[in-house]
């Protein structure tokens, strides 16, 4: 923590995590909440709206004359098996799909039926999938994604030759947050440059005052910096890898717990 944002140490008493609430009742946001008496609000700072099958025609791509699909996100999934819908189109059975973790794989059960071989998954991040990319090189991927997204995959499959497509199926676009205009926390959470992106188009006269502002992620951390806004509590740390032990770390310093 610099000079700075240990001058900025105060206590905390409310935080606005900028993600939809968590559907399950154990989440460390909820024993966050309770074990430091906190107000803990959610809301979606972003919104996404799907691609029409008008403009996903312009893209010009024929999906099925790829081998391999690769899903960083359930957004991913959801849209692009609706594109296939639309346009009637079955995937065929001896697709690869290479899923970033655990959780996306798990969601694209969803809609088709897992085969092994077929499938391949990181642990977390788009590096993970590397090595997979590295050894499945003659592929011709499908790399379904928002209007906004990381450069990692598309810049490493760049770099190692290796055929894909990105298809736009989705965009990402600010919420309508008007209704907080006159509500105050003590510490904004954020977890993309899309979250921050939307704080200024909703706010654009946002003062960021004794307001701590958390970002997840590097990216997210950038952004916040480069709107001339001061990043007080950054995640993931090397003791505190989420971003409710990045919280919670602030917190006990904060409240002199």
């Amino acid at each position: 923590m610099t000079a700075s944002t240990k001058d900025r140490l105060r206590p905390v008493k409310s935080i606005l995590v900028s993600q939809p609430k968590p559907a399950n009742e154990n989440s460390p946001y909820f024993q966050l909440a309770e074990k430091y008496n906190l107000k803990v609000d959610f809301r979606q700072f972003i919104e996404v709206q799907p691609v029409s099958p008008k403009d996903f025609r312009k893209q010009k791509i024929d999906i099925l004359k790829h081998t391999a699909v690769i899903f960083t996100s359930r957004n991913a999934i959801d849209h692009f098996f609706n594109i296939c819908k639309e346009f009637k189109i079955e995937m065929p059975p001896d697709m690869k799909y290479f899923c970033i973790s655990d959780q996306t794989a798990h969601y694209l059960q969803k809609y088709i039926v897992i085969r092994k071989r077929k499938l391949f998954v990181g642990t977390k991040t788009a590096q993970d999938l590397f090595d997979y990319f590295k050894k499945h090189k003659n592929e011709k991927y499908l790399f379904p994604c928002s209007d906004i997204r990381k450069d990692d995959i598309p810049e490493y499959l760049e770099k190692n030759n290796i055929d894909f497509t990105e298809a736009i199926i989705y965009h990402t676009v600010a919420a309508d947050l008007s209704d907080l205009a006159d509500v105050k926390y003590d510490i904004l959470a954020f977890f993309s440059p899309s979250g921050i992106k939307s704080l200024k188009v909703n706010f654009p006269d946002f003062v960021q005052g004794p307001t701590r502002i958390a970002a997840f992620g590097p990216t997210t951390a950038e952004a916040v910096r480069e709107q001339g806004l001061i990043l007080d509590i950054e995640a993931p740390l090397p003791n505190a890898p989420s971003m409710t032990g990045a919280l919670e770390l602030y917190i006990k310093k904060a409240n002199n717990l």
